[in-house]
């Protein structure tokens, strides 16, 4: 009977037991909140299915081993309760948007604002995180408490638990250790929806990266930046940057796309760049670097925080103003001028009926009393010169139906929902290039607002942070790891718009601008290009990555 008792205790456990539960919890955690993962596995025709039971194997393995050494009784459920709730929310956005969770998502999460995360709320989140968070939760935390063992025991039970689950995890991948190897070499993104070790991970990863960033001001550079001297007679410059939201250049009608996404654009002088890549795939990531001298590559060795193109412009003497209709400027322009669409400087009109909604703005407001916000700066740097930064609330999704008005949207049916993955795809595609169209006629207009400005010479740049998944291989969104990332979210539209006859166009060579149409560039030319554009100099200025460089007379 002793015998019988004991093979019936491996299945009748004792719930009361740390082990236990955190077993318990892994095995809950490997096999059905990495349904997303198992799913994508099934999906792809050169993995076998012995393979995807193996690697299960293997996820509940490693992380019922890492459970065992946290296994404390004071400790653990409280531990289990945030990971099993983790998941289920997880589990939700990897298999809803085929998203993955590395440390630039981290980062994404941690700058994004009530705005952002109100898009991503859904009935299906909260049911993904009652079911498989909040449910096994809540039957662990009725658990009785687990009598007293000595400390030695204890740890000694906690360490053997964590080598047998090492070991399992190491025979389970010796034995499918070819297709794990192509696998993992064929498919890079699958390493981050194993859940929730890749939060643990991308969390630690995140946090260690920011306790080991030097501490204080940001690091100065162009402490030479200055203004070349302009002929008499000349106007002081005036350069819009429009920096766009989740654009993608395919679905620019500039750029060849079927649709027509640039109405007003297509009537305008502009010139469209069609080959453009991003520095990386998320807000957080691309701003700061795209607004660094350094280039994508040497930007993501630089510890700590430096000094923008923001800064060095206004160390030249220009005035700089930066306005945001979205969640902030990461920082960018902490020390400079800045103001937000909901923030009307003192004397300004209300803002026209239906351009907000008191907790959104859609981009044309922008616009809204530009000329008194400029008034508001200091009138001798505005005579140098003015570089006026807007920043677009654009194509963020998945809420894409919010960010265009009702008289801007040709595209029907579109997606009214931020399930995308439950609309058809053509109403996702409907919705975001209605986002497109409303970007066009902010560009449009603000070119008009431009051409008013008489005592400038005036110009405007615009280019997106980076682009946007829409369904293509069951991806939606943003924020893949750059190495692996589509060209959908690394391919962005960039528009430049010289007006003839000003001091500008007038040094360039003729036709020369519609020959940069088909040349590779990057968010690397937008710091350099700015600095020629306004005259201004440094010892950080690269004319090789100035865009206007090499048509200038």
């Amino acid at each position: 009977m002793s015998l019988l008792k004991r093979l019936l205790a491996w299945f009748q456990p004792d719930t009361s037991r740390p082990l236990t539960q955190a077993w318990l919890a892994a095995l809950w955690m490997g096999l059905l909140a990495n349904w997303p993962l198992w799913q994508q596995l099934h999906g792809m025709a050169d993995v076998r299915p012995f393979f995807i039971l193996a690697f299960a194997g293997m996820v509940t393995a490693a992380t019922g081993a890492l459970l065992s050494l946290l296994a404390w009784p004071r400790f653990i459920k409280g531990l289990l309760v945030v990971l099993l709730l983790s998941a289920g929310a997880l589990a939700h956005f990897i298999g809803s948007y085929g998203i993955v969770f590395d440390p630039t998502m981290v980062t994404n999460m941690v700058q994004t604002d009530v705005r952002e995360t109100r898009d991503l709320l859904s009935w299906r989140l909260l049911v993904s995180i009652a079911l498989l968070g909040a449910l096994p939760a809540w039957w662990l935390l009725r658990r009785p408490t687990a009598p007293r063992q000595a400390l030695p025991k204890r740890l000694g039970g906690n360490v053997v638990a964590f080598g047998l689950g090492l070991l399992a995890m190491v025979l389970l991948a010796l034995s499918v250790f070819a297709d794990l190897s192509s696998t993992m070499r064929n498919y890079k993104t699958i390493r981050y929806m194993v859940t929730p070790l890749n939060a643990v991970y991308s969390i630690g990863s995140a946090a260690l990266r920011r306790q080991a960033a030097p501490s204080g001001p940001p690091a100065v550079i162009g402490a030479d930046a200055r203004l070349l001297p302009r002929a008499d007679g000349t106007k002081p410059p005036l350069l819009l940057l429009v920096v766009g939201e989740t654009a993608r250049s395919m679905n620019f009608s500039l750029n060849g796309y079927a649709r027509t996404t640039n109405p007003e654009l297509s009537k305008l002088p502009v010139v469209s760049l069609r080959q453009v890549t991003s520095c990386g795939t998320a807000t957080a990531a691309s701003l700061p670097c795209m607004f660094s001298p350094l280039g994508r590559e040497a930007f993501g060795d630089v510890k700590g925080t430096q000094e923008n193109l923001l800064d060095v412009l206004q160390r030249a003497g220009l005035a700089v103003l930066w306005l945001d209709n979205q969640s902030g400027c990461k920082g960018l322009c902490d020390r400079v001028p800045n103001s937000s669409t909901t923030k009307l400087p003192e004397g300004a009109a209300p803002l026209p009926a239906g351009l907000c909604d008191g907790e959104e703005c859609f981009d044309e407001a922008l616009l809204h009393e530009l000329d008194k916000r400029i008034a508001a700066l200091d009138p001798a740097r505005v005579k140098r010169g003015l570089v006026l930064v807007m920043h677009q609330m654009g194509s963020h999704g998945p809420a894409y139906f919010k960010r265009s008005p009702p008289d801007l949207k040709p595209f029907q049916p579109e997606c009214k929902s931020n399930a995308l993955q439950q609309c058809p795809r053509e109403q996702v595609v409907n919705g975001y290039d209605n986002t497109l169209v409303t970007t066009d006629r902010l560009l449009a207009r603000s070119i008009a607002w431009l051409q008013a400005q008489q005592a400038f010479d005036v110009g405007m740049l615009y280019v997106s942070d980076h682009g946007e998944s829409l369904g293509e291989n069951g991806l939606y969104l943003h924020g893949m790891p750059y190495a692996m990332a589509p060209a959908e979210q690394t391919h962005v539209p960039m528009v430049l718009w010289v007006p003839e006859g000003g001091g500008l166009a007038a040094s360039l060579k003729p036709g020369c601008l519609q020959g940069l149409r088909d040349k590779p560039a990057s968010h690397d030319n937008l710091f350099h290009t700015a600095m020629g554009w306004v005259g201004a100099r440094s010892d950080i200025y690269k004319a090789e990555w100035d865009l206007l460089a090499g048509c200038r007379r």
